[in-house]
């Protein structure tokens, strides 16, 4: 795996547990359906980025 790979899901990851943890001290619905929709561009853009080249 390469660095840039490891950073981009470290810092996906931090993400996550920081969205964990605001979700675990504010359970509000809509607060959570705000952070799902900020994870999922985040996901899918992760996803774009680190996705293999086809040539």
């Amino acid at each position: 795996m390469t660095r840039k790979r490891l950073f981009a899901l470290l810092a996906f990851l931090s993400l996550l547990a920081f969205f964990g943890v605001v979700l675990r001290f504010v359970p509000r619905v809509d607060l959570g359906g705000a952070i799902l929709l900020g994870i999922a561009l985040a996901a899918y853009d992760l996803w774009i980025q680190l996705r293999p080249r086809r040539r």
